[in-house]
């Protein structure tokens, strides 16, 4: 049974990984039902935090039904993350997750997600402050190294470790790569494989099928899986894998009528956590996922991702279901 600080997540939890634009509310909650046993929120700027940023402060909304649920937050100055874990504190979540591994330039040029990762020492002793700032559990997402040449996680984990960490999650590239190549889990299986270890170690990066996940359970030893881009426009996925844990056998594909019910359960609670044009703009990069392997769909997807108006997305929706109700998917 996996653990972060007190708090149970299971023999292999299935970890909904931040991503920007993308684990907000209204997807949490639907991976959350299809069986993610953690979910975070999207990345959040300590600066922004503290300056009381609107898109900030936003994205600290959490609810019950998703616990256990854990904050995000990014950052390379002290006194700003310090400020940012009381701010993070009051909305009552379950952990705290630093980000040291976001690969995206705005992020790695202030030398903050996996820009700390040229200071290890830095990326240490923020850690060890955030642990003596807050009574929750503090976790880090990483990766594996700046680059190749200067790989040292097993080291690095073994430090966050020692300063109070409660568990790492880990992707299998470096910086340099950013998502390009395959996912590297054999420093992670190091890291997990390393005597003095005894916090969760989950593995991050290329979890795509059922069978990979089994793959890291099995032949690498890790505590869990963090599943990112194989859940967007695919809540499913989480149930798939645990349903293929435990028997082996895939499930069927979710029904044409299961996506349409979630592609409009999504797009509401988008529209009612954060109005209607930014809902409907940030639900669009779920419908390829949603409806895919349909073909001579680009017309209607079409309409999805081009309309500002909530209506005329709906109205998409209405005519799938009425010209690929039958649609069987593979």
């Amino acid at each position: 049974m996996a653990k972060i600080g007190d708090i149970d997540v299971g023999e292999f939890p299935l970890l909904l990984a931040p991503m920007e634009d993308v684990s907000d509310p209204p997807f949490r909650a639907l991976c959350k039902e299809q069986g993610a046993d953690v979910v975070y929120t999207e990345f959040i700027s300590s600066e922004g935090l503290i300056r009381d940023a609107a898109k900030s402060t936003m994205k600290l909304d959490i609810y019950e039904k998703e616990r256990p649920v854990g904050i995000q937050i990014f950052g390379a100055n002290l006194d700003s993350m310090l400020q940012s874990v009381e701010i993070v504190e009051k909305s009552g979540p379950d952990i705290i997750d630093i980000n040291f591994g976001c690969p995206v330039k705005k992020v790695v040029s202030k030398g903050a997600g996996a820009g700390i990762l040229k200071d290890i020492d830095l990326m240490v002793s923020l850690t060890e402050a955030m642990v003596k700032h807050t009574s929750l559990p503090v976790t880090v997402k990483t990766r594996l190294g700046w680059d190749n040449d200067s790989i040292k996680i097993v080291e690095v984990a073994e430090r966050l470790q020692d300063v109070g960490c409660k568990a790492i999650s880990i992707h299998g590239r470096t910086r340099k790569q950013m998502y390009k190549g395959e996912a590297d889990w054999a420093p992670i299986a190091e890291v997990k494989n390393n005597p003095r270890m005894h916090i969760p170690v989950f593995g991050n990066g290329d979890v795509n099928t059922p069978e990979r996940a089994v793959e890291m359970r099995d032949k690498f030893g890790l505590d869990g899986a963090m599943i990112g881009r194989a859940s967007i426009g695919y809540p499913w996925f989480f149930r798939e894998v645990k349903h293929f844990m435990e028997t082996g056998e895939h499930l069927p594909a979710p029904t044409m009528k299961e996506r349409l019910d979630a592609a409009r359960r999504h797009l509401q609670m988008s529209i009612d956590w954060k109005g209607e044009k930014l809902g409907v703009f940030e639900t669009r990069r779920h419908y390829t996922n949603y409806f895919k392997g349909i073909p001579h769909f680009k017309e209607y997807r079409m309409k999805m991702v081009t309309s500002d108006d909530a209506a005329d997305v709906f109205a998409a929706f209405d005519e799938v279901e009425r010209d690929f109700s039958d649609y069987q998917f593979a």
